[in-house]
This record gives structure tokens, sequence and C-alpha cells, in this order.
């Protein structure tokens, strides 16, 4: 069975974004892009709520026509031009990004994704979507990379989440300060 991985950036007080949505603070560099393009070779779906979609797409896409992006940001976005999203919407009608496509129903779709074959599914960032998902019981994994920096307000990265405990999988101490920590879920309530 695949498995639904959330994946998001975090400060160490527990944020995804500063209180006007910024994220200027989130940890990037040589060690974090090695250990992202190892944890996205058993990927090949990506889901995305509407908040995200947009930035995240028209970002990506034009990645690939700057002649002066990053190269790690070039290999991303040449990996997510080759690889399905799925934006789950209620009010969105098309898209143009030709690997996207909507879906209006999580558990439906993320129900009927898991009992197909091929590798795990990503759901980027956190928020609303992801809390979604998480009350819906359809998340396996979670990924954190905790920044080491405290923001004192933002975003928080669940919403409307009930007392979980979750499995230790792994902890990634990275020479920047960030830790990676991966837990699984449903060990109980």
């Amino acid at each position: 069975m695949r498995k639904l991985i959330v994946s998001a950036g975090m400060s160490l007080d527990g944020y995804i974004a500063g209180p006007h949505g910024e994220g200027d603070w989130v940890s990037s560099g040589e060690e974090i892009w090695k250990h992202m393009f190892n944890d996205l070779a058993d990927v090949d779906t990506v889901l995305l709520g509407s908040n995200t979609y947009a930035e995240y797409a028209g970002y990506w896409r034009s990645v690939l026509t700057d002649p002066d992006a990053d190269p790690h940001e070039r290999k991303y976005a040449q990996w997510a031009e080759g690889t399905p999203h799925i934006l789950f919407s209620k009010t969105v009608q098309s898209i143009d990004w030709a690997n996207s496509r909507i879906a209006r129903d999580p558990h439906v779709e993320v129900t009927s994704l898991k009992q197909q074959s091929g590798k795990s599914m990503v759901a980027w960032g956190a928020g609303e979507f992801a809390s979604a998902l998480f009350r819906m019981g359809l998340v396996d994994e979670l990924r954190i990379t905790i920044a080491p920096v405290l923001l004192g307000n933002g975003l928080s990265l669940f919403q409307g989440i009930d007392r979980t405990k979750l499995k230790a999988i792994e902890v990634r101490p990275l020479e920047s300060g960030a830790v990676i920590l991966r837990y699984g879920m449903n060990a109980g309530r």
C-alpha cells in the first residue's frame, strides 16, 4: 500500500510561516537539498491544497526558464515538471500545468491512490490542508524540518487536531542546526 507523507518546514516554536506569511527563515542549503532529493526518490505524486498550489506551480515553472536559477532549485523544478500533482480544491475549475489535475474530495482520492501501485505521495506545506488530511486519518508519516529559528508568532503547523500519539522513525540532525524529524502515524490516541 502506498503511503501519504506530510512534509513541512517549521520554526523551533512550531510555525510554518511568519505572521505575514513569510517563509524567508526556512532552512535551505546543500545539506537540506541533499536530504530532500534522497527522500523524493521514494515519491511519485505531490498533493497540494489550493492555498499552496498557485504560488508553488508558478514559482517552479518559472525556475525552469530562469537561466540564473539555483542549480538545486532547477533540479527540483525538473523533478516537479515530470511528477504528477493533485490540487485539492472545491472552487478551482481549471489549472494549466500539464502534470496537474484537480480533485475535490481528499478522503476519496487519497484512499483510492493508496490502493494503487506506486511510490509514496507527499503533501507539501501544512496548515488547513495538512490538518484536514490528519483529521481524515489519511496521513501515514510526518516529516518536519525544524529550522533553528524562533518566530514568536505565525501560522501554526496544525489546526483543529485532536491529541495524537506518533511513533518516532528517524531524527536527522544537520550541520546547519536544522533537524529533520520523521514520525509514523496510528500509534494510538
